[in-house]
């Protein structure tokens, strides 16, 4: 792709509480020009952005339910995809984006590391990637970065390294009401457990990617991912957010723990906890080497800004980099586009 752009022409596929938030960021950013928007959506399709996102303005860009129709009338540059966390629903999405010679941004937490998901469909990805000379990137807040590339980047001050466990611990009364739905907040166990059941509450997804793209990076050769079932967190005490009050004995959300293992030991442990009444968020990483490195971000990064932040700031890097499917440990070590995109570039 030319460098030299006059402007970053950016279409966005998947307007959603996370795509609305990219939107919005990428309107306060110089060198950026919003050329289509698509969505499934019958509530939105048909609806200027502006109004879609809740800002009080129109963007004169009418979101479509076609995507092949739009990427063919419109030249973007690179496309902002978050419309699925799974590998095999976006696939047919990426691919129709990539055949269009459009480079790919996208929040699928599958995407961030997908070898691990389907080797032969993320081969296939990066060989169409390579033939139509674009790039392919799966990036958020986690996976993507706090419990993958920031411990990778954290790596490079040690001489030996024995162990790498990193925790991010949400109070999801602070987050959208979606989310807390989304890890069973105020159900009872047993609604919970047929919940899982019936894969109406996945846990997080996106544990498996992170630990395999640590593994990658120090080049560990793992015997095992391991990833334990989601396990429910129950309440001690009643608790509650602005909509939804968990009594005692209830679920107030959910937590998760991943492995990879060397010798039947964890060389790699990520715990995720999200749930109502959570004290002290955090988000720690804890290297046990030469030197011993304990890294604790309190309170816990905002999830829903940071996700927005790490795709825009991406996509300079997503632009340059070669042809193919990309990682977070792929590219330049992240950092802020805090001026006009096009200096970036």
């Amino acid at each position: 792709m030319e460098r030299t752009l006059e402007e970053v022409r950016v279409l966005i596929y998947g307007i959603g509480a996370i795509g609305s938030q990219i939107v919005r960021l990428i309107l306060k950013k110089k060198g950026f020009k919003i050329v289509g928007a698509v969505d499934i959506s019958p509530n939105i399709r048909g609806k200027d952005l502006g109004e879609v996102i809740g800002i009080d303005r129109k963007l004169g860009i009418i979101v479509s339910g076609d995507a092949e129709k739009t990427l063919s009338s419109v030249k973007a540059d690179i496309a902002v995809h978050a419309t699925s966390s799974f590998l095999k629903t976006v696939y047919p999405q990426i691919t129709s984006i990539v055949e269009h010679g459009v480079n790919v941004i996208s929040t699928c937490e599958e995407l961030t590391y997908p070898y691990i998901v389907d080797s032969s469909l993320a081969a296939s990805l990066d060989s169409l990637a390579k033939k139509h000379n674009v790039t392919v990137l799966g990036a958020g807040i986690n996976p993507g970065f706090l419990m993958d590339a920031l411990p990778i980047v954290l790596s490079g001050a040690c001489q030996e390294i024995k162990s790498i466990r990193v925790e991010r611990v949400i109070d999801a009364a602070k987050r959208r009401l979606p989310f807390q739905k989304k890890i069973g907040a105020g159900l009872s166990l047993q609604e919970f457990n047929k919940r899982i059941r019936d894969g109406r509450i996945t846990g997080h997804v996106g544990l498996e990617q992170s630990v395999s793209m640590i593994a990658d990076a120090l080049k560990l050769d793992l015997e095992e991912v391991k990833v334990e079932p989601v396990r429910p967190v129950i309440a001690e005490k009643p608790v509650e957010s602005r909509e939804i009050k968990v009594e005692e004995g209830m679920v107030a959300g959910l937590m998760q723990t991943a492995y990879g293992l060397i010798d039947q030991e964890p060389f790699i442990t990520l715990v995720f906890k999200a749930y109502i009444g959570a004290e002290g968020e955090y988000d720690s990483i804890t290297i046990e080497g030469t030197p011993r490195i304990d890294q604790r971000i309190t309170p816990c990064v905002q999830g829903d800004l940071a996700t927005a932040a790490v795709i825009v700031n991406s996509i300079p890097k997503v632009i340059k980099a070669p042809p193919g499917l990309k990682t977070m440990k792929d590219l330049p070590i992240p950092s802020a586009v805090l001026s006009d995109v096009r200096k970036y570039l």
